[in-house]
């Protein structure tokens, strides 16, 4: 092992390597602030590119792309609202109210440093323990992916306010339905289709981000008056980059948090097909769930915890996915099945073997990622002061622009002119629901959620010839069901504990 780190090494800083890693770094990030395109479409972008490169530099460029794109997505969330990709929908929460609040430089400088720390902490877990992780990830088995997924959607208490559990629940269960439209990936039958052809393959997560968050956003900005300003003929105020300095509170704040997201990051990131989205989603879950009464108010309102969780969370969940990849030959989610592909073009089969017959490949690309988060800080810190003009845009040209970019981005995905329509009904859905106070977190929540937990349902009932057994028969099941279980009673729990709190204070009150 220690010679095919050497090797990895001597790989990974050769000149040409390193050009690779800055090259895919600043494309990446490039490609991730863009609203609409993510690291699918960054990576679709340079496999023309590697064909000329030998194996080590075309995969160390496309991986660099890889976390570039997440690293710069999260750019867009802040600023403007528009999720670049699915893994930085999370990062809307709390960046954007930072950003409005006039912190748009320390939103960016802590999801900067939040990114770096988690990509490190990473790549540094994945150089020691690839090997025995592809055993752990091996022992996976469909009942505990769906105890998982049923874990994944327990964090709907995350993003409800006092006494809205039962609003997000009740938008979780949409997420689970609108998964459900287009072809049953099992039976091969059309579902919720209504005999539409574009409904064939249901909706595109995209589409459903845009319009509930970027293009619904918008609209209600310009619903709630956001031009009276523009109306009455006065300028608007430049909005403020505020300073990119962190104090020490912040740092002591954000550190316990950075760590233990990119560890909860890093290990959902190895089980293939939980990814960088639901581990983001997990973290910020799991960050509100521990806070105190106070911390908890400030979660979507410009939380530093709310901020730095998933951003740390998928970058330690983008290099996780690369232990299914490399050690099992398992994409654990659409980018990474490109990078198989890629990897398959080179006359490369990963699997167990692979860090035994290509160690400098293998190791070259661990240690890379390293150097590419290295990199990855170098180059957003100077660039943060020239992003956050982006709020300094004036109005007039900001909203068409952020139209053009969520309804290009969409039109892209699939060349079909009806999925802008379905975009526009579904954003003047959201914004009827938002009125009515409904968040929209947990609908996108159950609509990732939606098909895998669907399917590996079907193969655990399956196994089980259709017995419910399963959810007790394997520790590892029954374990992230009992989790799931304290999550949701807790804040009954706690309730009734104030309840019981207050109840003896009185007789106190009383017999003195």
């Amino acid at each position: 092992m220690l010679d095919g780190i050497l090797s990895g090494l001597g790989t990974a800083i050769m000149p040409m390597n390193l050009l690779m890693v800055l090259t895919g770094c600043f494309v990446g990030t490039f490609i991730g602030m863009l609203p609409g395109l993510g690291p699918i479409t960054a990576i679709a972008l340079m496999i023309p590119i590697t064909y000329g490169l030998d194996p080590s530099s075309g995969l160390i460029l496309m991986a660099g792309v890889y976390y570039g794109a997440i690293f710069g997505a999260s750019s867009s969330s802040i600023l403007i609202n528009a999720p670049g990709c699915s893994a930085t929908v999370v990062t809307t929460f709390d960046g954007y109210p930072m950003a409005k609040r006039g912190h748009a430089g320390k939103a960016l400088a802590i999801a900067a440093y939040a990114s770096f720390t988690g990509g490190t902490l990473g790549a540094i877990m994945l150089l020691i323990a690839a090997p025995l992780l592809a055993k752990v990830s091996l022992s996976f088995q469909s009942a505990d992916y769906f105890a998982l997924m049923v874990l994944g959607l327990s964090a709907v208490a995350a993003f409800a306010g006092k006494g809205q559990v039962a609003k997000a629940l009740m938008m979780t269960v949409l997420g689970l339905m609108l998964a459900t439209v287009g072809t049953d990936r099992s039976e091969g039958v059309e579902r919720f289709t209504f005999g539409q052809m574009d409904l064939v393959d249901g909706f595109s997560f995209l589409l459903l981000a845009m319009a509930t968050f970027a293009l619904a956003e918008t609209l209600m900005s310009i619903m709630q008056g956001g031009s009276n300003e523009a109306q009455s003929g006065k300028e608007l105020e430049p909005v403020e980059l505020g300073s990119m300095k962190l104090t020490l509170a912040e740092v002591k704040e954000m550190a316990p948090t950075t760590l233990r997201s990119s560890i909860l990051g890093f290990f959902v990131g190895v089980l293939p097909g939980a990814g960088a989205t639901i581990a983001s989603f997990l973290a910020y879950g799991a960050e509100r769930n521990i806070a105190n009464d106070e911390q908890k108010k400030e979660f979507g309102k410009g939380s530093i915890r709310g901020l730095a969780a998933p951003e740390a969370a998928n970058n330690a969940a983008s290099t996780g996915s690369f232990v299914p990849l490399l050690t099992l030959g398992i994409p654990g989610s659409g980018t990474t099945a490109i990078l198989l592909g890629a990897l398959l073009s080179y006359g490369i089969q990963p699997g167990p073997q692979m860090y035994v017959e290509y160690p400098d490949l293998f190791w070259s690309i661990i240690i890379s990622m390293y150097f590419g988060n290295v990199v990855l800080l170098i180059l957003n810190l100077p660039l943060i002061p020239y992003l956050a003009k982006v709020l300094n845009i004036p109005r007039p040209y900001l909203i068409p622009m952020i139209l053009l970019f969520s309804i290009t981005g969409v039109y892209l995905v699939s060349f079909n002119s009806m999925d802008i329509l379905i975009m526009v009904a579904v954003c003047v859905a959201a914004m009827v629901l938002r009125i009515l106070q409904f968040p929209m977190a947990p609908m996108l929540l159950g609509f990732i959620l939606g098909g895998m937990l669907e399917d590996n349902l079907r193969r655990a009932l399956l196994i089980s010839d259709g017995s419910l057994s399963f959810i007790w028969e394997r520790p590892i099941t029954l374990s992230f069901i009992l989790i799931t279980a304290m999550i949701l009673l807790s804040p009954v729990i706690r309730m009734l504990l104030v309840r019981y709190k207050a109840s003896n204070e009185r007789v106190a009150a009383k017999h003195s």
